[in-house]
């Protein structure tokens, strides 16, 4: 029999859920494993085919739950093993896959310190990532990064252990083939349990430079400088990847993606991705989620351009599709804002047509499509003083039906208005249309290639984070894909191509499948706009609605199109008979 030309996860829509934000199922304030079972069909009806967990180990949540203290146990706040048997069983009936996010002293990077002028300093003027980048979120996730060192002193032998993130999270020492064997052995604990892949947390700094040199002087008010140019896409990165896929990922159907911090250059992001290399399915790089930031903080803001936007959409869309590069679609996670104040218009006269909007732009991308919980009801930001991970608005009830105990932090103050039960009973909703959405988009091949074998039942992916961080994705349903496609295979996902480039307002392309062509029409600002097609789609003629988020379902295309504040539209055309 021969072998399908392309994998399941490249037409699957994963949907993240924060546990602890999720939903409380028990009454103690904290979201947990009974209360994501408790939602499963939630989740199958909304059109999800992959649950992606952030971590659930046993933890001293340093971190929030990324500092791990045990890797093959569940924290006793969300549940046991037992409770993610039963997850993991709930969602494979439902057709979804799962995926998930030590005293040994040479498993972790050890260093004398130094002496300057008469003063013991760490091994080297590294920062740590939390004050180089996120400063102000110290007061919010751990007070432990104070110096401001990547480095903490054990005062039992006088040395310092590397922790680019905070002190209850020492890096794993890579070079150490006794760790990466262990690393290997806990994925397989996992996948033995049914895990269906991986998300790999910042898996680009599990290798560091050679020697661990100072960091550049960047910034003349500090000692520590910001190093990732030193920690980030090391000397042995790939090689220890390309281990990792040759003693696990290889022998099982997975879906792996990695998160690749600190990372812009193409070429390095491409190494780990393209199939004949062997190593992951597709990464999240940040290009678009820092198109608003300065360098020296992602909780800053600067003004960005439709132009700026489109531009990295546009490359990325293209880039190397014939070697079989693949893209991760998303547009928030538990780390950066909601989509909808971000990129659309968060007010009350705006906030549901501009969310449903961008909901548009994400379903019509080539690249597994990811959904952070609650983007499916339009959810905006918190005020700047709330922490990021808020809960996810179930009802109008107290704490938004969160919980029935005392949650560990408030609720959005809208929750009494904007919350799943009220909005799938609203066949207008952002809900309903994300539904639909997700419908248009698997109907359509044109929009998101699909091959002829039927695809594999649902699956679980679990987050595993391994000092500096890794989440992988596993399947246990069927037989083991190969990741090599050719470029006749990599062909047949829908080509991109940019339209209107310089418009400031629309933003507008086609995709190509076949005799099959998908036109998109997004408007990205409060305000009407005319644009003119002419013959940048080589004519109008035999174009149809499929998807629109001003319920105009009959309106045709001509030439000249109007589109209202944040309208968005995508059209299908079969090929024209002479």
């Amino acid at each position: 029999m021969s072998k399908p030309p392309h994998p399941w996860w490249k037409s699957a829509t994963v949907y993240q859920i924060y546990p602890a934000s999720f939903l409380d199922a028990n009454g103690d304030g904290t979201g947990d494993l009974a209360g994501i079972i408790a939602k499963l069909d939630y989740l199958k009806d909304l059109g999800v085919d992959v649950i992606w967990l952030s971590p659930i180990y046993r933890s001293p949540l340093a971190d929030m739950g990324y500092d791990i203290s045990d890797y093959e146990d569940i924290d006793s706040r969300y549940g046991t093993l037992e409770d993610w048997d039963r997850l993991l069983e709930g969602a494979h009936a439902r057709g979804m896959k799962l995926i998930k996010n030590d005293p040994k002293r040479d498993w972790y990077i050890w260093r004398p310190g130094r002496v300057v002028d008469g003063e013991e300093l760490p091994p080297n003027n590294w920062k740590s990532v939390f004050q180089a980048v996120v400063p102000s979120l110290l007061l919010l996730r751990t007070s432990d990064c104070a110096t401001g060192s990547a480095w903490e002193r054990d005062s039992a032998s006088g040395e310092y252990y590397l922790h680019l993130y905070v002190p209850k999270q020492p890096d794993l020492n890579w070079d150490n083939p006794v760790v990466r064997s262990a690393v290997w052995d806990v994925m397989r604990f996992w996948v033995r349990r049914g895990c269906d892949g991986f998300r790999m947390d910042v898996i680009n700094c599990i290798s560091k430079t050679d020697g661990l040199p100072d960091a550049p002087l960047v910034d003349h008010t500090q000692y520590y400088q910001p190093a990732s140019m030193y920690f980030a896409n090391g000397p042995q990165v790939h090689k220890y990847i390309k281990q990792m896929h040759a003693e696990v990922l290889s022998h099982h159907d997975l879906i792996t993606v990695g998160e690749t911090p600190f990372t812009h250059e193409a070429s390095e992001l491409a190494a780990y991705v393209l199939p004949q290399n062997r190593e992951l399915n597709m990464v999240f790089h940040f290009e678009l989620m820092d198109i608003d930031s300065p360098s020296e903080s992602p909780l800053l803001r600067k003004p960005w351009t439709l132009g700026e936007f489109k531009e990295i959409i546009g490359r990325w869309q293209k880039f190397m599709r014939d070697d079989g590069f693949w893209n991760a679609v998303f547009l928030e996670n538990h780390d950066h804002a909601r989509s909808v104040s971000r990129f659309g218009n968060d007010s009350a006269q705006w906030r549901a047509a501009s969310a449903k909007m961008l909901a548009i732009l994400q379903i019509t991308q080539t690249g597994t499509l990811y959904v952070y919980q609650g983007q499916e009801l339009g959810i905006k930001n918190f005020p700047r003083t709330w922490g990021i991970e808020e809960y996810n608005d179930w009802n109008a009830s107290p704490h938004a039906g969160f919980t029935t105990g005392t949650p560990w932090m408030r609720v959005n103050d809208d929750y009494r208005e904007w919350n799943a039960e009220q909005q799938i009973s609203d066949e207008t909703s952002v809900h309903a249309f994300w539904k639909r959405a997700l419908k248009v988009r698997k109907a359509h091949d044109v929009l998101v290639g699909r091959s002829s074998y039927v695809p594999c039942t649902h699956f679980v992916l679990t987050q595993l984070t391994l000092p500096p961080f890794i989440s992988i994705c596993i399947s246990a349903s069927t037989p083991a894909i190969p990741l090599i496609l050719t470029p006749a295979h990599a062909k047949i996902y829908g080509a991109f191509v940019m339209l209107l480039e310089t418009h400031e307002q629309v933003f507008a392309y086609t995709r190509n499948y076949g005799s099959t062509s998908a036109l998109v029409l997004l408007n990205f600002k409060q305000g009407m706009v005319e644009v003119d097609l002419g013959e940048a789609i080589g004519g109008v003629a035999g174009y149809t609605l499929v998807l629109g988020n001003y319920e105009n379902e009959a309106i045709g295309l001509e030439e000249k199109v109007t589109l209202s504040e944040y309208e968005g539209r995508v059209y299908v055309r079969e090929a024209l008979l002479n």
